[in-house]
């Protein structure tokens, strides 16, 4: 950890590791006791917000799964994410392809992995429908995890906070879904990180810019058993959309199946018939005020979503949140931390003039 106050001050850092750390937040560290005092006037306004951050650090150990990081790289593996996936055979294998830096461009794919593969056993994986429907809500990934009767060492939750996260935001938004033409209806436009070139019965899910998802667009097939009996249309929109594919609509209807042979996962078939798909996308190249005026001609949403969206650092979402404003609909944003999110809910708040309806906290 470096001095909080490098390049603050006139002398430069001791020698040495910045061990010296805040009595108030132990957020942040220092070389000495001189750097501290002088970093004091800027720090003095964020030490009480980073002490109530850091009374939350132990939520980070409920997490299932984490890559640590470990001391030393081992030879022919690029990063630590690439040598822990091999450990446990999952480098670049089927949804886990773009988990790592040896990961597909997603310009190139030719396959945006609708059929993609967990790789891993059945008791690992949710590959099929579960025991038994959602009954109360789901808070954590224990809760999540217990649920669909997965033991905590599986790491699907790396990919599966896509889905998780919608779901937690319609928690929050407390939506009621209605009903149309007999079916349940629910629209929503989800909103990913726009800094890279570049969600039942019926759901309108936006999104823009999602590199990630976009490789892994298999893993939305577990909205089926968060949401039984409702289908989801997601309008996901982003400059990392192939221009080939703008326009494109892909059709899921069935989980991402294990490695298991003699799994009933694999002897599921996949149905084109649109009445009995759950999920699905239509691609759009753009960013998403660019695309707004087209997309809302075919999709009028309930709720507004934007997964680790870098709010603060990107000067690009200013005109999206102006829309957002204008259209009068309900917005939930999640970021990468808390603080973060601090900052995140600052920007929104000075360019609507108006406090967050939701209380700030992050989505994990």
């Amino acid at each position: 950890m470096e001095c909080a106050a490098r390049g603050l001050a006139a002398e430069p850092c001791a020698g040495g590791v910045a061990d010296r750390r805040c009595g108030g937040c132990g957020a942040v560290s220092y070389c000495s006791r001189a750097h501290q005092i002088i970093h004091w006037s800027v720090h003095k306004e964020e030490c009480e917000r980073f002490a109530e951050q850091m009374r939350h650090i132990n939520l980070l150990s409920q997490f299932p799964f984490t890559f640590l990081e470990p001391p030393a790289l081992i030879h022919g593996f690029p990063s630590a994410r690439c040598f822990l996936l091999q450990s446990i055979k999952l480098h670049q294998r089927g949804l886990w392809k773009s988990e790592c830096i040896c990961g597909p461009d997603v310009a190139s794919a030719e396959d945006l992995n609708i059929a993609a593969e967990w790789n891993l056993q059945s008791s690992l994986c949710p590959c099929t429908e579960p025991e038994n429907p959602v009954r109360s809500v789901l808070e954590s990934w224990e809760d999540y995890y217990q649920w669909r009767s997965l033991p905590m060492h599986s790491p699907v939750a790396v990919i599966l906070h896509w889905p998780l996260t919608l779901y937690h935001c319609l928690q929050l938004s407390r939506l009621q879904t209605p009903r149309c033409d007999g079916e349940d209806t629910l629209c929503i436009h989800y909103l990913a990180t726009d800094f890279c070139h570049l969600d039942a019965p019926l759901a309108t899910l936006m999104s823009k810019g999602p590199e990630k998802e976009l490789l892994q667009l298999a893993a939305f097939g577990e909205l089926r058993a968060l949401f039984p009996g409702i289908q989801i249309h997601i309008e996901l929109v982003g400059p990392e959309v192939p221009k080939s594919r703008d326009g494109e609509i892909v059709n899921i209807s069935r989980y991402a199946r294990c490695s298991d042979e003699s799994c009933c996962c694999k002897s599921s078939i996949d149905s084109e018939d649109l009445s009995c798909t759950a999920v699905t996308l239509k691609l759009w190249n753009g960013l998403y005020h660019e695309r707004c005026s087209d997309i809302m001609k075919v999709s009028n949403p309930h709720l507004i979503v934007a997964p680790n969206a870098g709010v603060a650092a990107y000067p690009s979402w200013m005109p999206t949140i102006e829309i957002i404003r204008h259209t009068g609909i309900p917005a939930i944003f999640t970021d990468f931390c808390e603080e973060a999110a601090h900052l995140a809910s600052c920007c929104i708040s000075s360019i609507t003039g108006q406090p967050l309806k939701i209380p700030e906290r992050t989505l994990s």
